[in-house]
This record gives structure tokens, sequence and C-alpha cells, in this order.
């Protein structure tokens, strides 16, 4: 129990009611710890192996995760009803131990909950009060009040008239470089969407700060509580735009107890392929194109060779040839089947050797008299297995419908994209087979896996032989377990006749099952093991700046949600990616039709008036009737835009730094990629590079690496060098106050100083 004075019975009583719930908690997670502690010290193998296999799967479930979570704001809330009822409200639900389990705390995600987010004077709700409870680590630090039933006569002294309190004190706290979550503050619009039916698509815009980020993790979170038999299975997948937004996101489910959601970047999602090397803009937008699904279609097809002009096989001291004509007849018969390219193979070997045993018993088993054939179908059969055996056959086979990777496939092409492309757009992505994979070659990737199949037959070949080599060695340890029982009862049956009826292993199991016993189980989360699995089908997908992924992309996400269950945000004012759509029915016209529905957040939560007039502003220079989002809130600080001698700009820049860095929080410097080295030279413990971290004081980021993220201040240098729509996101990122310096010109719409 804390020790700490309060001045009055209601902070008492509501630090009373923490202080339980932390007992609750701290006696959940010790008797888990003890109960580890005591089996382990037990020193049984199995017993050991059994318990970390339980812990890993509680881990898993997200319970260990919710009661490590716990040591922030457990409960946030309270609701008092007309009733006379009252519910707390917190990150998780406890129940108590007694007959009926009652509910001491409420999840943020129960519908009784759900008045705490959408209760007001007009709409109550059945609620007399709304109470936020603000605390610091398990210390309650400040109850804010809201009356909802006018007629209630009853005051605490700590009323919120506004009933803003506590989401401006959110609004306006120091980053810290990682997202937290918002269920403290979730808004009426917000729950909404958070809680809508889990069907079909459901696309969420809204522009900067609207916090269209926190609502698609929350509605993860919410998802997962409800459907969480479905979703446990097949795991959530998130969908972010760059590493540095997915590290800065990574913390909040975790937080909320949730562990079932794969994070990933397009560029993570072909397994055993890491996206490291940029493309050109130029480059991306062609390989970004729909119509490069028909464009890795026809160069697998013209992998499908046919002879030049014959291919000549020796067998049995026979030469025999494999024209054009009889080839084509095999390759038309084989990709009748309409079956991928590697799979399709098995149906081409079978004609090529069936053509093949014709020629060879039409040249050794005719009657030269009469022409009849002097062989029958078991002669067909040895010939046909023979040539099965000809090294020569199966080169021929390989050059005419050879085994692929998608990753062979799309760097040949890459190499040599003539004959597929025009001349323009082949200049821009040719490039070495040696070079590393892009972003935007993951979906090429992920459409040439599509096209090819995969030929499993040696996989399951090997797994047989794999299996079949454990029924050998657990017949072994039977055989010695037989032998070991026979040879001690020998012994022992003069004296004991009942002696040689005890059942041994050997008696009550065989092999088979018996190397089924040990063969090695997969204990992987639902995400790990989609992680690994390209055909994974996710229950869920969630992407965020939907508005930038090219239609390549859109096809590898919508092959992992066959069921089209998907929520997606963004902002088409922010499409800055030359391969994005931003049209959200371009987006989803060619795979759902009219079937999505579309919302809109309107409110800014993040940016202050000041700086997001500023950022309309340079919108509004290219489109007039452009209007962004509502900001809740006025700092009274206005943003600046300065002037800086060319070769003097790292020096400007560090003064800058040195004038808008906060006393608590988070400020970046978004620049130019090609400045990042001069910039940080001259700023103390920043680095430049590909991945920063965020949880640094100052940290160095180009626009598009800035998309999704909020610092308290921000300094943009070169703002000319952007596009408006890169510029917009740099100029909408800080929640205090933001510089902009400049060398040359400056974009329409930007004032100068």
């Amino acid at each position: 129990m804390s020790n700490t004075e309060f001045p009055d019975d209601e902070l008492r009583h509501e630090q009373e009611f923490i202080d339980g719930l932390y007992a609750r908690v701290d006696a959940l997670r010790g008797d888990t710890e003890a109960s580890v502690a005591d089996a382990l010290a037990q020193g049984d193998k199995p017993m050991q192996a059994r318990l970390e296999r339980d812990i890993l799967v509680a881990e898993r479930s997200g319970l260990l995760a919710a009661l490590n979570a716990v040591d922030g704001s457990l409960c946030f809330g309270r609701i008092d009803l007309t009733s006379g009822d009252s519910h707390h409200i917190g990150r998780i639900g406890l129940r108590a131990d007694d007959a009926d389990r009652t509910p001491i705390l409420i999840d943020w995600r129960a519908d009784v909950a759900r008045p705490f987010y959408l209760a007001t004077g007009h709409t109550p709700l059945g609620l007399r009060r709304r109470r936020h409870i603000s605390t610091d680590g398990r210390t309650v630090t400040a109850l804010h009040d809201e009356i909802l039933d006018l007629g209630d006569r009853e005051r605490t002294g700590h009323e919120d008239p506004s009933g803003d309190a506590v989401l401006l004190a959110a609004l306006d706290a120091a980053r810290t470089g990682r997202m937290h979550d918002i269920v403290q503050t979730i808004q009426a619009e917000q729950d909404r969407i958070i809680r809508a039916p889990h069907r079909g698509v459901l696309v969420v815009e809204g522009g900067p700060g609207t916090g269209k980020t926190a609502v698609a993790l929350h509605r993860a979170a919410f998802l997962l509580y409800e459907h969480r038999e479905l979703l446990a299975k097949r795991a959530v997948l998130i969908v972010g735009p760059n590493p540095a937004f997915l590290g800065y996101i990574g913390e909040v489910l975790p937080s909320l107890g949730e562990t079932g959601v794969l994070l990933a970047t397009v560029g993570e999602l072909f397994p055993g392929v890491k996206a490291t090397a940029q493309d050109t803009p130029e480059a991306a937008a062609v390989k970004g194109r729909a119509e490069m699904a028909d464009v890795l279609a026809a160069v697998v097809r013209d992998r499908q060779a046919l002879p030049d002009p014959v291919v000549a096989i020796e067998h049995d001291r026979e030469i025999l040839m494999l024209d054009e004509g009889l080839v084509a007849v095999a390759r038309e018969r084989t990709r009748d089947t309409k079956l991928p390219h590697n799979v399709a193979r098995e149906h081409f070997e079978g004609h090529i050797l069936n053509t093949l045993t014709e020629l060879y018993a039409e040249r050794i088993g005719t009657d030269p008299y009469d022409g009849s054939s002097l062989l029958d179908a078991a002669d067909h059969t040895q010939i046909r297995d023979e040539l099965a055996e000809n090294p020569e056959v199966w080169a021929a086979i390989d050059r005419l419908w050879p085994r692929l990777t998608p990753q062979r496939l799309v760097a040949d092409f890459l190499a040599a994209p003539e004959g597929y492309l025009d001349a323009a757009d082949a200049a821009a992505v040719r490039r070495p087979v040696t070079r590393a994979w892009t972003v935007a070659d993951v979906p090429l990737l992920d459409e040439a896996a599509e096209l090819l199949g995969e030929d499993d037959r040696l996989a399951r070949a090997r797994a047989e032989r794999e299996r079949e080599q454990r029924v050998a060695y657990a017949q072994g340890v039977l055989d010695v377990s037989y032998a070991s029982r026979t040879f001690e009862f020998e012994d022992k049956e003069e004296d004991d006749p009942e002696a040689s009826e005890v059942l041994s292993a050997h008696d009550i199991i065989d092999a088979e099952r018996f190397a089924e016993r040990h063969e090695e189980d997969d204990h992987r989360s639902a995400a790990e093991r989609a992680a690994a699995d390209r055909t994974w089908a996710f229950g869920h997908i969630i992407v965020d700046e939907a508005q930038e992924l090219s239609p390549m992309a859109w096809r590898l996400l919508m092959r992992r949600s066959p069921t089209r269950s998907m929520t997606l945000v963004g902002d088409p004012v922010q499409t800055a990616e030359a391969a994005g759509v931003g049209s959200w029915r371009d987006i989803l016209e060619p795979f759902v039709g009219d079937r999505w529905e579309h919302t809109r957040l309107g409110v800014n939560y993040r940016t202050p008036a000041e700086i997001m007039e500023l950022a309309a502003a340079v919108v509004r220079a290219e489109d007039p009737g452009f209007e962004p989002p509502s900001s809740v809130r006025s700092t009274g600080v206005k943003p600046w835009v300065r002037e800086a001698a060319a070769g003097a700009l790292p020096d400007a820049v560090a003064e800058a730094v040195a004038e808008l860095t906060p006393a608590e929080g988070r400020l970046a410097v978004i620049a130019p990629r090609d400045l990042h080295r001069r910039l940080a030279a001259r700023l103390d413990g920043v680095t430049a590079g590909e991945e920063p971290d965020l949880t640094r004081t100052v940290v160095l980021l180009d626009p598009r690496q800035a998309k999704g993220l909020e610092f308290d201040s921000v300094l943009v240098v070169e703002p000319a060098r952007y596009g408006t729509s890169d510029l917009y996101v740099a100029l909408t990122r800080a929640t205090q106050r933001l510089g902009v310096l400049h060398t040359g010109r400056l974009p329409a719409g930007l004032p100068a100083a």
C-alpha cells in the first residue's frame, strides 16, 4: 500500500483501489515465477521441457506480456452510472477470486467500457460521471471528473469543466521517440473506427495528427480481443512505410498485452529477402505498375523454350531427335493445365518421356515388312523407365522447361529488360544481377513466386527419407528394449512365472508411432510462422500510409488477405512515392469493386494551429480548395522561416538546433538525404544512417523517413527541394515548435522571413 498523504477522500479511495490492483497483479506474476522456479528445481528434464513449452505459450498468448506491461497506467478511468453502479476502466481486465468471478477492472475494449469514450452531456449513455485517473507509476497524481448528469448536485472538487485536461496534457507531454497507447484519451470519432465491425475493407482517411496510426493499432488490439480464437490462429499483419516507423510504434501493442501481430514493411514480406538497396523514383514507378504482372508472365513463358532447331539425345546407341513441333505439342499440353511453371514441369516431363518412348519404340520395334509394332505395353513401360534414367533426357528437359526460382527469374529480367519494356522504362530498371534487392523488387518476387509455384517433389522425397530414418532409429531403440527385457526376464521366470507377462514398450507401440512422438514440435507463434511463410493468409491486415503503395504491392497484400479483411489508413494529400496509387478507388476497385467503406478523421490532435496554418498554405498554393484537419489547440508559438548563406548552412543548422532543442523530448532535423553527412558532422551525437535511433534527443531524417512520426520540435532544411507532399509531411511533424532554414528560393506558399 502507498504511504502517500492525500488531501481528500477521493484521491485516497482511488489510491487504495490502485494499490489493490497492483497487489493482485504482483501476486499473479509471483505465482507464475514461483511455479516456474519450483518446477525447474525438480531437475526432471521432461518436466522442464513441458514447462518451457507452457511458458512459451503463455508469453505468446499475451498473458504474461499484459502482466509485465502494467507498470504504467493500469487503471485510468472510472464511470459512475445513474443506476448507482461504478466500473473502473483499465488496459487489461481483472476479476475477483470469488465464485462469481466478479469484474474488478474492466478491459477498455469491453462493451461496458464504451461509454467512457462516447458519453457526452447531450448523450450520457447512462453515465452520471466520468473520471480520468492520472498516475505516475503506481501513485495517483490527479483526478479529472466530468459531470454528465447535470441534475446530479454531488461534487468532488476534481471537476474538469472542459473535460479536455487529460487530452491536452497528453498532447503537450514531451515525446520519447516511441509511440504510446491512447487508451486513456481515445476520442469518440476514433472509438467508432476502432470498434467498427470486423468485415471487409475499411478505409480510414485523415490528415496529419488525426491519430490514424494510433487508431489502427488500437483497432488491431480490439479485433484481437473480440475475435481472439480466429486471429490467434491467423495473426494480424501491420504494414508500415519504413523500419524507423515500425520501431516507433513497436511498443504499443505489447503494452496492451497483444503479441499476435506481425509488423513489417512491404520490403520484408518475402521470406529470405531483405530489401536494402534504393531505387530511383523512375525505377520504383516502373516496377510498381500493375502491368508488371503481365510482363513477368511473359518472362516465364519465354523460359518455356523450343529447340533451335532440334535437341539430340543419345540413348542405347540410338540418336533421338526432339524437334520444334514435338516439343511445342508437349509445351501446349502442359500450359493447358493452367498450373504454375514449376508445378507444371512434372506434366512436361511426362509428355517428353512419352514422346521419346514412342520415337525409340518406333526405331527398334517396328516390323520392317508390314510396319506393325513388335513391342507390347510392358516393353513400352520398360523403355520409358530406361529413358527416365538417362542424364541426357533430364539435361534436355532442364533446357526446355527449367526449374526456376523467383530470385533468379526477377534478377535475370532486371539485368536484361529489353524486349519486355520500352527503351526508357528498360533503362530505368536495368541493373546488375548481383545488386541487392530494393523494396520495389519484393512485389515482383512475390508475383514471380505465384507464377512459378513450387515443385515440392524433392522436398517430399527428402521428408520421406528423414521419416524413414526416424522410424528405423525408433525400431532400433525398441529392438534394444525388447532384447534387454527378454534377457532380464529369462533369469526371473524360474522364480516368478508372472514376470514374463509384464508389457514393454515393444508390446504397446510400434516404431512409426514412437518416431512420431519424438518429432520436433513447432512452438512458434502464429506471427512467427506467418513471417516465414509467403503463402500465409492473415486474419486481418492493417496498412499505414496506404496511399503510398504501388499496384504491385497491393497484389502482394491481397494474396495475404483472401478474405479481404483489412483496415487501410492514410491521406492521399501526403502521397509522395512515384508508384503510389493515392486514390482509394483506384487501389481497391481491382480487388473488391465497390465493397469497401470509407471514413474520415477530421481533428488534428498533434499539430498546433500556428504550424498547421503554415503547412496548409503550402498545399493551397497547388490546390486552393484544400482544407486541412482542424487543430484542437494553439500554443501561441509561431513557426519561423530563415535564410542562411549556402556555405554556412551546417553552422546555421547547428545554431537552430541549439535554439529549438526542448528541455525534455525530441527534435528532428528533416533535410535532403545528400546533406545528412555534412549536417551530422556539426551536430553532437547525431549520426547519418538508414535507420535513425528515434530515442535520441536529436535525430536526422529525410521527409520519407519522417512519415508517421512526431517530435516536440522540428527543423526543416531546404524546403524548396521537396515535393509538395513531402514538404507537407515535414512541416506537420512538430507538436510544439517549427523552424525552417533555406539557402535559396522558397516553395510557393511558404512565406519569407
